[in-house]
């Protein structure tokens, strides 16, 4: 999942891929007028049974974690991962293709080793940002200088002390020590304040400024890579902003950047912040050997589809990305979800019971580079718009499915109470909860601005702060009573939609489809800088 949980690293590297915020629901001012549908539950017992019971989700997501491992999108392996799926859903008796759009240049990571060679020798655990050149696979040296480079102005003044160095662009992410006493309330306070104080700076820095401006400083953003390495930087080191040494991943072929990133464990890189603080000169060397492809490439979505017996062209889509990080192997982020909606079909097909509308599993490709797939499938498939019933992303680790955020769609809470009805047994001793609340970062958001009634279910943690893009997204991760509670709360959840009774759900506002990329390239000749 594309998750504010990266922001602080994204922040630093100042052009990274937007990551699309989570936002509250303003407070309504007068009651939501309700809609109301006669939610048909029949063949719903038959559905739980099916994917509490005889669940095949645990099995399918060991083969594809054991067997075909990390799905970087662009890699070989997600091409395999993509065979493997529709091969899958073939098994189950469900017709599945797969959709190709243009995607963008590869990334092959290599090895990488990284040390702090002053005030002592001691090497680090580290690993490149995606997307980023290496160090020619030699090792690069230099000292470690913090920089404040956020305008063409403030880079004229550092330039002096780039040339050579490796660069903190940002201040250290703002963890709790999870060994130390809990927060207390002052202490949560205390956060709360430095985070309303950077929102509120960045809001000020923003504020007086023209269009000319505004045009400057997002061409500076898109250059500002290729101006370091022009300069004579030798890399930025980016805070991996998780406990215990682990990562947060992310890059994007969309800012593909000449210079080298190395992502190094919050421990580390408060280190070199305190050093700095005191004075000291840090000393790194990194060797990065990574392989940026020139030439674009293709990625696919994979679809599975049950026919509707009624209505065949009115669809529900059930879904969750299919691409992953190179990490680990993929699992929380999402190879959950992505099983758990393959799971859902199979679950209904398994059952016998025929849906009235037609219900299609889409497995998203590339979300992790910026909601890629998903919103490749929306533009194919505007012409289906105003026949999809409702989009159903499952995408937010390995817990269970808790309840349903309303994204904005408030007159439909008493449905979605109604949706969650005959599956409340499987809350876990907590009812499944319909709240007003927007979420953002993953797939559904590629289908609102067509007005499509999209979703993306709340999920129990279980710890996906630290699987999430990390090194230990691993299967052994996963709770299996979990995964078979959220694929079965899927399949019945997309079944009622199939069977609601009257005309599709009706569409919401509609909007410009939202850019995830800046639209500009670099400034001529700086494409040359290596």
């Amino acid at each position: 999942m594309t998750r504010r949980l990266a922001a602080s690293a994204l922040a630093a590297l100042l052009l990274a891929v937007p990551v699309a915020a989570q936002q509250p629901a303003p407070a309504p001012t007068q009651p939501i007028a309700q809609l109301s549908y006669a939610v048909d539950t029949t063949g719903v017992a038959r559905l739980i049974d099916e994917g509490m019971n005889r669940s095949q989700v645990m099995e399918a997501l060991r083969v594809l974690s054991d067997s075909i491992g990390p799905r970087l999108a662009g890699s070989p392996a997600y091409a395999s991962a993509v065979k493997w799926a529709q091969a899958r859903f073939a098994s189950y008796g469900i017709t599945a293709t797969s959709e190709a759009y243009d995607y963008g240049v590869s990334f092959e990571r290599g090895q990488a080793t990284a040390w702090i060679t002053s005030p002592f020798r001691r090497q680090m655990n580290v690993w490149s940002w995606a997307w980023t050149n290496g160090t020619q696979n030699k090792a690069w040296e230099g000292p470690v200088v913090r920089v404040n480079i956020s305008t063409p102005e403030s880079l004229a003044v550092y330039k002096d002390k780039i040339r050579g160095a490796w660069l903190l662009t940002a201040d250290p992410a703002d963890l709790w020590n999870p060994d130390g006493p809990a927060m207390t309330a002052a202490d949560s306070a205390a956060r709360r304040d430095r985070q309303q104080a950077r929102m509120a700076a960045q809001r000020n820095a923003n504020q007086g400024i023209d269009s000319t401006r505004r045009a400057q400083l997002a061409q500076f953003r898109v250059d500002l890579p290729y101006l370091l390495r022009q300069a004579g930087a030798l890399g930025r080191i980016t805070d991996g902003a998780k406990d215990f040494a682990l990562l947060t991943m992310s890059g994007s072929p969309r800012s593909v950047s000449p210079l080298p990133n190395a992502v190094i464990g919050h421990e580390d890189f408060l280190m070199l912040d305190r050093q700095l603080r005191a004075g000291m000169t840090p000393r790194f060397s990194a060797t990065i050997d990574n392989r940026v492809g020139t030439q674009m490439v293709k990625q696919w979505n994979v679809i599975g589809e049950i026919r509707g017996s009624e209505k065949p062209d009115e669809i529900v889509i059930v879904g969750g990305h299919y691409d992953s990080w190179d990490l680990a192997q993929g699992v929380t982020d999402n190879g959950t979800g992505s099983m758990a909606a393959m799971e859902a079909l199979r679950i209904i097909q398994a059952s016998g019971l025929k849906p009235k509308r037609t219900i299609r599993a889409v497995l998203f490709g590339s979300e992790e580079e910026g909601l890629i797939g998903s919103a490749e499938y929306a533009k194919a498939h505007a012409a289906e718009s105003e026949r999809i019933q409702a989009v159903l992303v499952l995408d937010n680790g390995a817990g269970m499915i808790t309840g349903q955020a309303l994204q904005g769609r408030n007159e439909m809470n008493q449905l979605w109470i109604d949706l969650l009805a005959p599956v409340q047994s499987l809350g876990g001793g907590t009812p499944l909860a319909v709240r007003q609340g927007n979420k953002g970062g993953t797939d559904h958001l590629s289908f609102i601005p067509q007005g499509i009634p999209a979703w993306n279910f709340d999920q129990m943690t279980r710890g996906y702060n630290h699987t999430h893009h990390s090194q230990v997204d691993t299967y052994d991760k996963v709770p299996e009573w979990d995964l078979r509670q959220a694929s079965t709360i899927m399949a019945v959840t997309a079944f009622e939609l199939a069977n609601l009774p009257g005309a599709i759900l009706p569409r919401g506002a509609k909007s410009e489809a939202q850019s995830f990329f800046s639209n500009l390239r670099p400034s001529p000749g700086l494409e040359r800088v290596r």
